[in-house]
């Protein structure tokens, strides 16, 4: 880039170096601005002749058009980009979604000096119209061959954002007591439906029984035939491992145990298995209180229909620490 002060009727197409105010202190035009015609003739109203602006030299790019550029390789799914001052491009969400972030590839992205990514956090919920993500620029252009490259390791490497639609989810909870399963639903429904609530859902589903394993297996196998998108289990006792009786009544009925135990407080005794592609979560003692607990960090990816993993359950220890 090179600076330099001009005539200001010479200035049109040249990009400002300095915000201009009015007397009064009123601002006129920003810092990065590019000159139009209008704007010249705006200028020479306000009585100004001179101004002190900057011009692209071979092989950069202006701030607006690489954030613009980086943009639409950063993310996909449900979202749009909209273009904000001072070289900046933001990311909105077009609907209710999870967010989806490659942190790896996003660190490595942010080391590049000339742009700068800001994500929302990997799995979490966004409502439609909510900010996900922004680009930043550094002032005025960037080196086109610093663009390129970000961009070239963003489509070698699939996008750092994807925005995930939360469409109709189905939920099913299946309340269960080692008396009666009344006795979970009259202690958790309530709380329950301030949970789901938070991602714009309500029980589709729900079911109680006795915590005892054909039991529960059965009343897992009625939830499985209504195809929900995800199964809940909420018990009022705290399982010592997998081969407890929910743990049981999930493999019972050909569940796969993905994960047992999650570095998140509250919620350390988290139970997940899949039947197929429905998740099954048992969480005890997480539908007591309507605080955050390990429930609210997997529920929004799990109704967004993706398959979470017991590798990133265990990714979920950094930020764990809830209360």
């Amino acid at each position: 880039m090179r600076a330099q002060t001009v005539d200001v009727k010479t200035s049109t197409g040249r990009i400002l170096c300095c915000t201009i105010f009015r007397p009064g202190g009123r601002k006129l035009l920003a810092k990065g601005h590019v000159l139009s015609e209008e704007d010249v003739r705006l200028l020479e109203t306000e009585g100004l002749e001179q101004v002190w602006v900057t011009e692209l030299e071979d092989g950069e790019v202006g701030e607006d058009d690489a954030v613009c550029q980086a943009a639409r390789e950063l993310g996909c799914g449900c979202l749009e980009i909209r273009l904000a001052a001072g070289g900046r491009a933001n990311l909105f969400a077009t609907e209710d979604c999870c967010l989806l972030v490659d942190d790896e590839l996003l660190k490595q992205i942010n080391c590049v000096a000339s742009i700068v990514i800001a994500t929302g956090v990997n799995f979490s919920f966004a409502k439609a119209g909510q900010r996900i993500a922004t680009v930043k620029s550094a002032p005025f252009a960037v080196a086109q061959s610093q663009l390129e490259a970000v961009i070239n390791v963003i489509r070698e490497r699939g996008p750092i954002l994807q925005a995930r639609p939360v469409r109709t989810p189905a939920v099913a909870v299946l309340y269960t007591d080692p008396t009666h399963g009344d006795r979970a639903r009259q202690l958790f429904e309530s709380i329950m439906h301030q949970r789901l609530e938070r991602f714009g859902v309500t029980p589709s589903f729900v079911l109680v029984a006795q915590e005892e394993e054909s039991a529960v297996a059965r009343s897992l196998q009625h939830l499985m035939r209504a195809k929900p998108t995800v199964i809940l289990v909420a018990s009022t006792t705290a399982p010592a491992g997998p081969e407890d009786v929910i743990g049981r009544g999930m493999t019972h009925i050909g569940c796969h145990i993905e994960r047992f135990l999650a570095p998140v407080e509250p919620g350390n005794l988290f139970l997940l298995g899949y039947k197929e592609e429905v998740p099954v979560v048992s969480a005890p003692g997480c539908f007591r209180s309507a605080k955050p607990n390990v429930v609210d960090l997997i529920l929004p990816p799990m109704l967004a229909r993706y398959r979470v993993s017991g590798w990133e359950v265990a990714c979920l220890g950094h930020g764990g620490l809830l209360s």
